[in-house]
């Protein structure tokens, strides 16, 4: 990333970085956050929206209850990603940990689940919560989805879980992904979509950004942003309504054998533009 983008995409990255802070404390052994289980988000008629009752048993086997119990996701996205043993998993913004245990536990020994993460503290929540779970297939790096730290081609899977809406610079988060993926690799992650109708005074709120709203990309748009990238059979599935302008949705794409090239995309609005 260039310094001037750097420079751009700096507010609203560290204000992420101060918010997901602040929603953990580590107590003693317990991995839990904030001392206690997070509850569900819910909307105005009491639906959960955000959080770990999205999980259920069996879609939650293999994480702790610590790493659960600090999950803000708006779905499931390792339910949907087809994961397979001995396949390599990215997770982007892997916060607690949950999805990277759950994805070490389904693609098995010969795989790996690598989780990615810019925030420290959840780093070392997630670190204890793979000690818990006896999970040895796993690591955590610290880093920005716009910058990946890993080789090209190296993962057959990325997942993540309601975080590419509060990155600044989605445009390089999905070519970074497309980059990481293997020929034939999948792009299968929950996040947040806005509305197209959704008003400018929501899109400029940083709390709305932070909280998972005001940086979303339209239907259209994220599609743009993946065909851009040189990913194929790009899927766009609503699950439920998070605000009265966005929902969460299943987006799933796949890396061909051979990118031809990469397409910029740009969108206007926003504290940064999206």
């Amino acid at each position: 990333m260039n310094e001037a983008a750097d420079r751009d995409v700096n507010p609203i990255r560290d204000a992420v970085r101060r918010r997901y802070a602040a929603t953990l404390t580590i107590s003693g052994d317990t991995g839990v956050c904030c001392g206690e289980a997070l509850p569900g988000i819910t909307d105005e008629e009491g639906r959960v929206v955000f959080g770990s009752e999205l999980y259920d048993p069996e879609t939650a086997d293999g994480a702790t209850g610590g790493a659960l119990s600090a999950s803000l996701g708006c779905g499931v996205p390792t339910a949907v990603a087809d994961l397979r043993p001995g396949e390599t998993v990215l997770d982007l913004g892997s916060g607690a940990g949950a999805d990277v245990l759950i994805s070490a536990r389904r693609v098995g020994p010969s795989g790996k689940a690598i989780g990615l993460d810019m925030t420290i503290e959840m780093l070392e929540l997630a670190r204890a919560n793979a000690a818990e779970a006896g999970a040895v297939n796993v690591e955590f790096l610290q880093g920005y989805l716009e910058d990946i730290p890993l080789p090209d081609a190296s993962v057959d899977v990325v997942i993540s879980n309601c975080v590419i809406n509060l990155a600044a610079d989605k445009h390089l988060v999905i070519r970074e992904t497309a980059r990481v993926l293997r020929p034939g690799g999948r792009f299968a992650v929950s996040d947040v979509v806005a509305d197209p109708n959704m008003d400018q005074a929501t899109r400029a709120n940083m709390e709305r950004w932070t909280g998972c709203i005001a940086g979303a990309l339209t239907a259209e748009q994220y599609r743009e942003l993946l065909t851009a990238a040189g990913l194929i059979d790009v899927s766009i599935t609503a699950t439920h309504r998070v605000h009265s302008h966005a929902f969460s949705a299943i987006i799933r794409a796949i890396r061909p054998d051979a990118i031809q090239g990469v397409a910029t995309v740009e969108f206007l609005g926003g504290p940064s533009g999206i």
